[in-house]
C-alpha cells in the first residue's frame, strides 16, 4: 500500500478546523494531523479520530523547524482571524516545500496572496488562499451561471446565518474589524466608499422571509472586478437573522465612525455573549444567495442551510481541495486566491449529506 497523504491542519480542533478534521479524518488515503497552540483539545479530538496530535504554536519563531521536522504534505491554516495577520504560516510552507490553504476571508489578506507567486513556484507547490465561503463557493457560483445572463454586469451576494448556530470567537472578531471603517466597492462602473455593517437595505428571501443586510468587507469585493471584466457592480452584504442584532451592528458601526470605539474586534468575546443570549429568539435555518444581471437576464442562486449546518459551508472547500491533492487531481501550482479550482457540482456534492439545498431561479433583463 503507498503512504498516504499528510494533511496538517493547523487550529484542528477549532470552530471550522474541528469540521475539517472529523471529515478528512474518515479518508483512508489521507494522514491526518491534528494541531494548534493547545496540546490537550488537538490530543482529545485526534484521539477519538485515529489522528495524530501535535502541539504547534504558528506564531513562534520555532515554527518553521518544526514545520519542516514534520513535513506534511499539505498544511491546511484555520487558525483565524486572518485579518492583521502576515504570510509567515505560508512562507514557513514554501521554504519546507509544503503545499498551503487557509480558510482566510480577510480582504487584504487573500487578494494580497499573489506576493508569494514566484517563491511557490519555484519551490513547486501550492499556496491557496480563501478557501471558505468567499471567494471560492461564490466565485464557483459566478463561473457556473455568467455563461447564462450574457454580458455580466453585477454580481450581488448576501449571506444570511442562522442565529442559533455556534459562533467561533476569532470569526466575530473577523467580522467586527471592519465595522464602521471604509470600505471600497465597485458599483454602476465606479468605486465609492461605504462603511462596514452600514449603507443597510433589505432581501427577500424565497426561503427565509425578507431580512436586512449590511455591506461587509471580503475579498470578492477586490478580486472579481478583476476575474470578470466588465462587471460594473460587486456588492457584498450580511443579513442577521434577527433585526434588532442587525441594527445594533449599524449602532456599533456608528460609534466606530464617530471614534467613540476604536476596534470593536476588542469587544468580541462580549459580543458573542450578547448574540448567544439571544440564540432562543433564534432559528437553525439560514442560507445565502447569489444574483448575476447580465445583458441576456438574471440568475439568482439561493442556498438554503437548515439544521443548523450552516458553518460547514466555509469548511467544504478546504476539504475538497485536500482530497484532490490527495487523488492527484490537482496541479495548481504558485500563490493564488481560492478560484476555479473546484466547480459548483462538486461543492453540491461535497454538502449532500447535510440539510443544505440550494436552487436557481431565472429572470429576464431588468
Amino acid at each position: 500500500m503507498s503512504e498516504r497523504f499528510r494533511v496538517l491542519v493547523l487550529g484542528g480542533y477549532g470552530h471550522f478546523g474541528g469540521r475539517i478534521s472529523r471529515a478528512l479524518a474518515s479518508d483512508p488515503i489521507l494522514h491526518l494531523t491534528v494541531a494548534g497552540r493547545n496540546a490537550a483539545r488537538a490530543e482529545s479530538l485526534a484521539g477519538g479520530l485515529g489522528a495524530s496530535a501535535r502541539a504547534l504554536d504558528h506564531r513562534s519563531g520555532e515554527f518553521p523547524r518544526r514545520l519542516a521536522e514534520l513535513r506534511p504534505d499539505l498544511v491546511i491554516h484555520a487558525a483565524g482571524p486572518f485579518q492583521g495577520q502576515d504570510y509567515a504560516v505560508a512562507a514557513a510552507c514554501i521554504a519546507a516545500g509544503v503545499h498551503y490553504v487557509d480558510l482566510a476571508d480577510g480582504r487584504a489578506f487573500v487578494s494580497g496572496i499573489g506576493r508569494l507567486d514566484a517563491a511557490a513556484r519555484e519551490r513547486g507547490v501550492a499556496v491557496i488562499s480563501g478557501a471558505s465561503t468567499l471567494p471560492a463557493v461564490t466565485s464557483a457560483v459566478v463561473d457556473a451561471l455568467r455563461g447564462e445572463v450574457g454580458e455580466l454586469d453585477s454580481i450581488e451576494i448576501t449571506i444570511a446565518p442562522a442565529q442559533r448556530i455556534p459562533r467561533g470567537e476569532a470569526t466575530l472578531a473577523s467580522v467586527l474589524g471592519y465595522c464602521g471603517r471604509p470600505i471600497r466597492r465597485l458599483e454602476r462602473g465606479r468605486w465609492r466608499t461605504v462603511r462596514g455593517w452600514q449603507a443597510i437595505g433589505t432581501h427577500g428571501y424565497r426561503s427565509l422571509g425578507l431580512r436586512w443586510q449590511a455591506a461587509c468587507d471580503v475579498p470578492d469585493l477586490e478580486l472579481f472586478p478583476q476575474r470578470y471584466p466588465g462587471v460594473k457592480t460587486v456588492r457584498f452584504d450580511a443579513a442577521l437573522e434577527l433585526w434588532p442584532l442587525q441594527w445594533g451592528m449599524w449602532l456599533l458601526a456608528a460609534a466606530a465612525r464617530a471614534r467613540l470605539v476604536r476596534d470593536w474586534s476588542r469587544h468580541a468575546a462580549r459580543l458573542q455573549r450578547i448574540a448567544a443570549y439571544c440564540d432562543r429568539w433564534g432559528s437553525d435555518v439560514g442560507g445565502m444567495h447569489v444574483t448575476l444581471r447580465g445583458s441576456r437576464g438574471t440568475r439568482e442562486w439561493e442556498l438554503v442551510a437548515r439544521a443548523g449546518h450552516g458553518p460547514e459551508i466555509p469548511a467544504i472547500p478546504a476539504i475538497l481541495l485536500a482530497r484532490k491533492f490527495a487523488a492527484g487531481r490537482l496541479d495548481a501550482r504558485g500563490a493564488m486566491p481560492c478560484m476555479g479550482l473546484f466547480s459548483l457540482a462538486e461543492f453540491r456534492h461535497a454538502v449532500a449529506g447535510f440539510a443544505i439545498d440550494s436552487t436557481v431561479r431565472a429572470g429576464l433583463p431588468q
